[in-house]
């Protein structure tokens, strides 16, 4: 979009700031927790904010002083929001649930273009496809979901972050140096975490499942990252390599995450412990000084 053709409409964080009384921070966290806002890009990568995202804003202030929390009163704000031809957040979440379910490529993808274009990228992960994946691990335990079907979903989705994480390399922030230990296949939340990390100005350097500590170590000297996340699904990944995490602990910001990731372990080789979903803790990242 050039500067010709942009809406006079359109306004700059700070302005949009001054208009509602409400800080620049908040207006960031509602817009990556919940989707409250929906920006568009410049062709330098700048945010502008348009009347609808003003009245959002205005309706979630609204909603905040009749006592609501923030997730409900975003929640009442999205679910109210005037558009004739888009469905529910809910309805569209059911979609792409229906559509992996039944092994329907095309409208799974479908459902996300629409999830895509009406919410954040930290809105549709959080809100929908971490839940999906939760209640899909529920129905794989009771017998009543296959491997197939989670292969499926997890390919699909795990496609899709692809996409999503182009570029991610990019950028003037801190750099981020993401992997899994070695014996651990499961990246998809690991992704999830480096799409959003970025969105929050963080550079990736991804290596993904199953890297060798030595590996990791020798890539961390090289980059030179302000944060290593290593993420593992089972306790158990993390056990064999934990005198070389040690040692890597000492010299770059080490942070554990996934449900393989303890407080106990984190404590024994000296990391940080990250025990909330991916989403969720890379809005909270900050860059170690």
């Amino acid at each position: 979009m050039t500067a010709s053709t942009t809406p006079e409409a359109l306004l700059r964080i700070g302005e949009l700031s001054r208009r509602v009384g409400v800080s620049d921070h908040l207006l960031r966290a509602w817009e990556n927790r919940y989707g409250v806002l929906q920006p568009v890009r410049t062709g330098g990568g700048f945010r502008l904010y348009s009347a609808a995202d003003e009245s959002r804003i205005r309706r979630m202030q609204a909603y905040l002083a009749d006592g609501l929390s923030a997730a409900e009163a975003a929640r009442a704000v999205l679910d109210g929001d005037p558009d004739p031809a888009g469905p529910p957040r809910g309805v569209l979440a059911a979609g792409l649930g229906q559509a992996l379910d039944s092994f329907d490529e095309p409208a799974a993808q479908a459902a996300l273009d629409r999830l895509l274009a009406e919410l954040s990228a930290a809105a549709v992960l959080r809100d929908v496809v971490l839940p999906y994946f939760a209640a899909l691990g529920e129905r794989w335990r009771a017998g009543t979901a296959s491997v197939a079907l989670e292969h499926f979903a997890t390919n699909l989705v795990r496609g899709r972050l692809a996409g999503l994480a182009r570029g991610w390399g990019s950028g003037h922030g801190p750099r981020a140096l993401l992997a899994c230990p070695p014996g651990e296949l499961h990246d998809l939340a690991l992704m999830m975490f480096g799409v959003i990390l970025h969105g929050n100005g963080w550079r990736i350097s991804y290596l993904g499942s199953d890297t060798p500590v030595g590996e990791l170590d020798r890539v961390a000297e090289v980059s030179g990252p302000e944060l290593v996340v290593l993420a593992a699904a089972r306790p158990e990944t993390l056990a064999p390599p934990q005198a070389g995490l040690a040692s890597l602990a000492r010299r770059v910001p080490l942070a554990l995450a996934g449900a393989g990731a303890t407080a106990q372990i984190a404590a024994m080789v000296g990391a940080t412990l990250l025990p909330g979903d991916p989403v969720t803790e890379a809005e909270q990242a900050r860059w170690p000084r």
